[in-house]
């Protein structure tokens, strides 16, 4: 029985989107402020999974050599550097979230079984790589503020307070939802990108925040007009809003993650068209 054990590890770097082929004015059509001279920096945040069975000594790899490895191939080189210049995989493909990823798996396989890496860039932004050749995963974070009633309209208010608790009570309630919105693609081998992250950020507010930010749920959607919105069917109908308009940005949409409270998220599961969910409560589910 294989167990995966994650590794954290911090640089600090800059980097600059620009390709010396295209004139300043499509490099900013294609890059926007990341074309800016001499660039911008980030403090990012590097998780390396690893996979294995536990040994004798009851690890998967001895965590002080999975650090020395980490710092001789990838941190001692990108703590304090200017990307661009930094390794020569840089010169032929740009430093984005996506493709730092996919070159830093590429420095650690030979020395770590690795199943993935996950680089942050800042918070609301992080790419993974988990050897797939040029695929890589793009995450994007947003948030939005809703109320909602659960309850079923052919049911009344104690039959609704058997099955939802405190949230069948009739004036409803709100939360400060957090999403998490993830697109698979191949990353594009001169611009680093799997997709445009200015046009996947304007369609998730186009189609989902602005939509759904300072409602009540049931009333203002017309889709909860018939559906409970739970957190489940919320991420649902999310996926199914961004599907299609997602693949027209050339990637597909892999999974929406809905934050609905620190004991409650979702996540629906969206490639190659099926949709699975998975819930993870972290106590009843009354205490939505």
């Amino acid at each position: 029985m294989d167990c995966t054990i994650d590794r954290r590890a911090t640089f600090s770097a800059s980097h600059r989107y620009w390709l010396p082929e295209l004139n300043e004015a499509e490099n900013r059509k294609l890059f926007g402020a990341g074309a800016n001279f001499p660039g911008h920096g980030h403090n990012y945040v590097l998780y390396i999974s690893i996979a294995g069975a536990i040994d004798n000594y009851g690890m998967v790899e001895n965590l002080s050599t999975i650090k020395k490895v980490i710092k001789r191939e990838v941190t001692s080189h990108l703590d304090y550097a200017y990307l661009n210049d930094a390794w020569p995989e840089f010169q032929q493909t740009l430093p984005t979230t996506e493709n730092i990823a996919r070159v830093i798996w590429q420095r650690l396989a030979p020395h770590l079984p690795l199943v993935n890496i996950q680089l942050y860039e800042h918070p609301e932004l992080r790419a993974d790589y988990a050897g797939n050749n040029m695929e890589a995963t793009l995450t994007v974070k947003t948030h939005f503020s809703a109320a909602h009633r659960l309850a079923l309209p052919e049911l009344t208010l104690e039959q609704n307070s058997e099955i939802y608790g405190k949230c069948a009570r009739v004036n409803g309630h709100g939360h400060n939802y957090h999403l998490e919105i993830s697109v698979i693609g191949e990353i594009d081998a001169r611009t680093g990108m799997i997709v445009d992250l200015g046009d996947l950020q304007n369609l998730v507010d186009e189609l989902v925040v602005e939509p759904f930010d300072h409602t009540f749920l049931n009333k203002d959607i017309p889709y909860f007009a018939s559906v409970v919105p739970t957190a489940e069917n919320i991420a649902l109908h999310i996926a199914q809003l961004l599907q299609e308009p997602v693949v027209r940005l050339g990637v597909e949409l892999d999974k929406v993650k809905l934050i609905e409270s620190p004991n409650n998220s979702c996540e629906i599961y969206c490639r190659k068209g099926s949709v699975k969910t998975q819930t993870k409560f972290n106590t009843a589910l009354l205490a939505r």
